[in-house]
């Protein structure tokens, strides 16, 4: 198992559980909390806090849903 987990939620933001760095385009660390188990990424691009999930989908009509193939 790795020791990252990324779910993709419906109608909603990436949910990263794990050890993550994230960085902007220009090489600069975003801070983050060391005592949240998890972040969630946005998808719907409607955040104020990109690249970070603030609830936007809820109210922009963002739909996506998203099945990885069976095995």
């Amino acid at each position: 198992m790795a020791d990252v987990k990324i779910t993709v939620r419906d109608n909603g933001s990436l949910k990263v559980e794990g050890p993550v760095e994230v960085y902007d385009a220009q090489g600069r660390k975003f801070p983050l909390d060391p005592s949240k188990p998890a972040i969630a990424l946005c998808r719907c691009g409607h955040s104020s806090n990109m690249p970070f999930c603030d609830g936007s989908h809820k109210t922009c009509g963002f739909e996506s849903v998203v099945v990885a193939p069976q095995e």
